[in-house]
């Protein structure tokens, strides 16, 4: 038989030390569920990470480049309500690296290898498949380059 046991809350000096991790993918969203009474998300470094607050105390959080940074959550009178450590990673499955001396390429293998430029290729190869993924979404548009 199951048995429930209350736990505690956390002293504030043991919040201060537990922070939740949010793992994203660069290029990915993850959805998390905000603290109630949540009116203010503010992000460390909008660089990294992005968030889009949604209905019924859903964010939506976007990994935009590698590295770490915090999600802060705040009351209508400013009061700290949660901070988590958000983390953005680099895709790992089905992505090929070609490494040529100092120089990076990235491959898309899903599952026929194509040129998928990567924040860290060199940049000859990520302007010209950035270059190229820009004209194809503008003649799917029908846009002038």
């Amino acid at each position: 038989m199951a048995q429930t046991r209350s736990v505690p809350a956390p002293s504030p000096a043991a919040a201060e030390n537990h922070q939740e991790s949010v793992i994203v993918t660069v290029d990915h969203a993850k959805v998390v569920r905000l603290p109630e009474k949540a009116q203010t998300v503010i992000v460390g470094n909008p660089a990294i990470a992005d968030v889009a607050i949604q209905r019924n105390g859903v964010m939506v959080v976007t990994g935009k480049s590698f590295g770490v940074t915090n999600l802060i959550a705040l009351d209508a009178s400013g009061t700290l309500l949660a901070e988590s450590s958000v983390r953005v990673r680099a895709a790992t499955d089905s992505v090929l690296t070609v490494q040529r001396g100092l120089e990076r390429e990235s491959y898309s293998c899903t599952p026929v290898c194509q040129p998928a430029a990567q924040l860290g290729d060199v940049k000859r190869f990520f302007d010209e498949v950035g270059g190229q993924n820009r004209a194809r979404n503008a003649a799917a548009t029908d846009e002038k380059r």
